[in-house]
């Protein structure tokens, strides 16, 4: 049976943690950064843990 190919929107989006669980960016941050304030921006720049619903979906398309 052939090797399944990771995807490549997938692997550039996530990144697995060592407990296994996925770490995302968040949105938000690309433009129109002026008219957010600071505190927003400074929260909006933390990774996130992916929600437990979609993190199996996720997994299958990075190979996990």
């Amino acid at each position: 049976m052939p090797k399944n190919k990771t995807h490549s929107g997938s692997k550039k989006r996530f990144k697995a943690t060592g407990s296994g669980k996925l770490k995302m960016s968040g949105a938000n941050m690309r433009h129109n950064l002026e008219h957010k304030s600071a505190k927003k921006r400074r929260a909006l720049k933390t990774d996130s843990i992916l929600a437990k619903g979609d993190e199996k979906r996720a997994k299958k398309l990075l190979g996990i």
